[in-house]
């Protein structure tokens, strides 16, 4: 199945340390370098304003504020999308976990709705739940208009989201995460990513932190960013450090395999 609405898309796998400033200029970065591999769309990961390793409430800013701003600066300099993982203050004291998508098409954002409260961890006592799934319209360029699904991390683990960006259009979902090591987490990583392609008939494009060591328990990343098709295969894999995936997506595919295999809602 091959077709002509094809993109070039990036995930950038960071390691982000607690000082959002050092952050941002990581960030910056690696946009860069996905606009020198001719990405049109790169991904940075959950937390790449500051990592779970500090409070969420400290390194909180509004999406005008400086970190996003130079996200923001960036993207347009590079004449590409961005979407990039952030905090950003909430109404009860607490913060939302948020994706900012930023480009030539205009922005969207994304506040993380399946919030992490498994494996001794509980991040709704730092972060406060989104309430809706976010579809967003990015430019492709020669691809035209591509609808993009957002998601978070944890929220892999919950089929029925993916499922509903997929009956929404969406022929793309990006996957920031900052997911936590342990006994058989890698396994059920990557198992879930293209699980979760297969519930969309979508391409996946997974960015994820480098591995890190665990700090008091708090989820800091084991890498494993990765590409996948909309029938599950995998298209690309980075390992445990600081890298940059690249690789083409092939939109046709998106339609051909819905119109195959109707099983959307």
């Amino acid at each position: 199945m091959t077709g002509s609405r094809k993109l070039t898309v990036a995930a950038a796998q960071l390691r982000s340390g607690t000082d959002p400033v050092a952050n941002l200029a990581q960030a910056v970065e690696a946009v860069r370098r996905a606009a020198d591999a001719g990405a049109r769309l790169v991904v940075l990961p959950e937390a790449t304003s500051a990592s779970f390793a500090r409070n969420p409430a400290r390194a909180a800013e509004p999406l005008d504020g400086p970190f996003a701003s130079g996200v923001r600066e960036v993207a347009a300099a590079a004449g590409m999308t961005v979407v990039v993982g952030l905090f950003e203050p909430a109404d009860d004291g607490r913060v939302h976990n948020t994706l900012l998508v930023t480009g030539p098409a205009g922005e969207a954002s994304y506040r993380k709705v399946h919030l992490f409260d498994a494996f001794d961890s509980r991040e709704s006592d730092t972060v406060a739940p989104g309430e809706d799934y976010v579809v967003a319209d990015v430019d492709g360029g020669d691809a035209g208009t591509v609808r993009v699904g957002l998601a978070t991390c944890y929220d892999v683990r919950f089929a029925d989201q993916f499922t509903a960006l997929g009956a929404r259009g969406a022929e793309l979902v990006v996957l920031p995460a900052s997911w936590g090591d342990g006994p058989g987490k890698a396994d059920q990583w990557d198992v879930l990513v293209r699980a979760r392609a297969l519930d969309a008939q979508a391409w996946l494009l997974a960015s994820a932190q480098a591995w890190q060591e665990p700090v008091r328990g708090a989820p800091l990343g084991i890498g494993r960013s990765a590409l996948v098709d909309p029938l599950g295969a995998v298209h690309g894999r980075l390992g445990a450090e600081p890298d940059l995936l690249v690789g083409e997506v092939d939109l046709d595919v998106v339609g051909e395999v819905r119109k195959r295999i109707p099983v959307l809602p």
